[in-house]
């Protein structure tokens, strides 16, 4: 079982003051503020919304499955990037950064908009785009609910109260991402932070309190974009605790350490790849699945993941099969936390951090994207509770069957997904180096 939460904000900081033509706009025609929302308390305190809250999937069958297959093309580079700095443990949201940055994307032109559709994938036209990733947000998250576990999908726009923000933006935002402006005083910036950071925490069930340090806003901000995911789920086979014991964990071909393993042998889909072994773990209800990829060698996962591309696990998944299968897996809690201000440029979308930048979809003013921050946590154990810190004493394995099948033992380093299995979007993915922590 497993419980995750994940947020990523995307902070615009105007880089020049409105023009004198700009100055003297109509505010009616061209900002939303505060008072004109229809909502009686502040969005922050609100409480979480339902899944039907969220758009309506209407986009096609075949937009929904484009849109997935770029965020989880955008998910294999990104892992790749991060990867150059980063050897441990890792977990990230590519669907929680796919859908702040397609909100982003909205709001931008020319050529910042053809760069930042390259590096994300984005290959279908924004009436399209648009639709389809606010579609599947609505579409997974109903039959995830529907399933008995918790996925809860939330944005928010946070701007400078008084500016002026393009009206069809805003419309599109809220439409298509269910995401509502609340307007804040950056000027007051600890105050802004604390808002934007208890909004978090209230739609992350308190697992992400700090995603904006002090000092990453100043009086110069003028939008932040957030994005928050949070998924709880029950195993559709939960692992026995008896059966969890201390065993050891391969660091590396030389290195070990010993960790609670959990074990069960069960039907589950499963395939071998040369020397790469695919196990998927389903949740309850069977809409969402654990992937865990298994290099064969100890020290196989640096070239299991140089070679890792969406089309290749695109592949893979397709040709797991059910059949019984005897299962180790570490029970285990990560978290991450980065900013992706150097990764995303390198990637190709440059102009977007730059003063170059055109966001005038979104305000008719200059707008860059100073940062790009992401925090994003898991647990996996037997029961599905979040009290997992605890050793628990698993029974031995007994005899040997008589009954051939094969053994999934995950005593080493390995990737792993939470995904969705209708439209094969990857919602959360990670690098188990060390169960134990970095």
């Amino acid at each position: 079982m497993r419980i995750a939460a994940l947020l990523v904000a995307a902070a615009l900081l105007a880089c020049a003051c409105p023009s004198e033509k700009d100055k003297k706009m109509d505010a009616k025609e061209n900002t939303l503020t505060k008072k004109e929302q229809p909502d009686e308390a502040p969005i922050a305190d609100r409480a979480e919304p339902a899944a039907a809250a969220l758009p309506k999937a209407d986009a096609p069958e075949g937009d929904l499955a484009a849109a997935a297959a770029g965020n989880n093309a955008f998910a294999v580079d990104l892992h790749r990037q991060l990867l150059k700095k980063k050897k441990g443990n890792l977990f990230f949201s590519p669907y929680s950064l796919s859908t702040a940055l397609a909100m982003t994307y909205a709001g931008a032109r020319s050529e910042t908009a053809t760069q930042m559709a390259k590096v994300m994938h984005f290959t279908l036209e924004t009436d399209r785009l648009h639709p389809a990733m606010g579609g599947l947000s609505s579409e997974i998250a109903a039959r995830v609910e529907k399933a008995g576990n918790q996925l809860q999908i939330a944005n928010r726009l946070w701007g400078q109260a008084g500016y002026a923000f393009l009206p069809a933006f805003l419309e599109l935002t809220r439409a298509l991402y269910a995401a509502e402006l609340e307007t804040v005083n950056f000027a007051d910036s600890e105050k802004a932070r604390q808002t934007i950071n208890r909004w978090v925490a209230g739609k992350t069930a308190d697992k992400i309190k700090e995603l904006i340090a002090k000092k990453a806003l100043d009086a110069e901000t003028r939008l932040v974009l957030t994005n928050a995911i949070y998924f709880k789920g029950s195993w559709a086979r939960k692992f026995k605790k008896e059966s969890t014991r201390p065993r050891p964990f391969f660091l590396s071909a030389s290195d070990e350490v010993e960790v609670p393993m959990m074990v069960q042998t069960e039907r589950f889909p499963y395939a071998r790849q040369g020397e790469l072994a695919l196990l998927e773990l389903p949740y309850a209800g069977d809409e969402l699945a654990m992937v865990v990829l298994l290099p064969q060698a100890k020290d196989g996962l640096a070239e299991l993941e140089r070679n890792l591309s969406a089309d290749r696990l695109a592949a893979w998944m397709k040709s797991m099969r059910a059949q019984k299968v005897e299962v180790f897996l570490p029970r285990f809690e990560l978290s991450s936390g980065f900013s992706l201000k150097k990764q995303l440029p390198a990637m190709g979308m440059q102009l977007a951090f730059s003063a170059g930048a055109d966001f005038s979809g979104m305000v008719n003013d200059a707008l860059f994207i100073s940062d790009v921050i992401h925090q994003a946590f898991v647990e996996v154990n037997e029961e599905g509770t979040e009290a997992a810190a605890a050793t628990a004493v698993i029974m031995p394995r007994g005899g040997k069957s008589l009954e051939k099948h094969p053994v999934f033992r995950a005593d080493h380093p390995f990737l792993f997904l939470i995904r969705d299995r209708k439209s094969g979007q990857i919602l959360f993915m990670g690098r188990v180096a060390n169960p134990l922590g970095d």
